[in-house]
């Protein structure tokens, strides 16, 4: 009973040390550091799925959330930060993400999420604070529009389609569920 209590602290001890970490930096740092984090996430995508430049360039918009995922014993869970970029009205929308699960498991990934949003509804269903994904998403779905699919891309919601790139490359049927993403109050104001 003893080992359990200890691992749910150490696991709230990181997670509080790494928010503490990123509230001690200033709004103006934070928001340079998320922009060179997209950077760097679509240079990896790009890399990897050369046709996702004409996915994004072709887009609604699309957003990027860099994240750290970690599961030690049954507890694991994951944050992460990042940009939403409207392409029709060049809004900027930074953001968070917090992700909790039960399983068996030990270690820490790192990874990216790239989003694309197919319409302005999607768009705003994700910058809502409401977005939440539960289960795991569908290795190549259509693009909704020509019934063609979006290579390297799983489907998440209606016309919202996620890449997950990881340092071992692109993850097909990416498994995020219990995922929740909500705008940054504190770096949007």
């Amino acid at each position: 009973m003893k080992f359990p209590a200890r691992l749910m602290a150490l696991t709230l001890t990181l997670l509080l040390a790494l928010s503490v970490t990123a509230f001690a930096k200033s709004a103006d740092q934070q928001r340079a550091e998320i922009q060179e984090l997209q950077t760097k996430a679509l240079e990896n995508l790009y890399d990897l799925t050369p046709n996702a430049h004409e996915v994004l360039d072709n887009c609604y918009g699309y957003a990027t959330i860099s994240a750290t995922g970690s599961q030690f014993g049954l507890l694991g869970g994951a944050h992460g930060r990042g940009l939403a970029v409207n392409k029709m009205t060049g809004a900027r929308v930074y953001m968070k993400m917090e992700a909790y699960q039960l399983g068996i498991g030990l270690g820490v990934k790192e990874y990216d999420l790239i989003f694309v949003f197919g319409s302005q509804h999607a768009w705003e269903s994700f910058i809502s604070g409401k977005f939440k994904v539960g289960g795991s998403a569908e290795a190549s779905a259509t693009d909704g529009y020509s019934g063609g699919a979006i290579e390297g891309a799983d489907i998440v919601a209606k016309d919202t389609w996620v890449y997950q790139v990881t340092t071992k490359g692109l993850a097909v049927g990416a498994a995020i569920k219990g995922l929740s993403i909500y705008p940054n109050r504190r770096l949007n104001s």
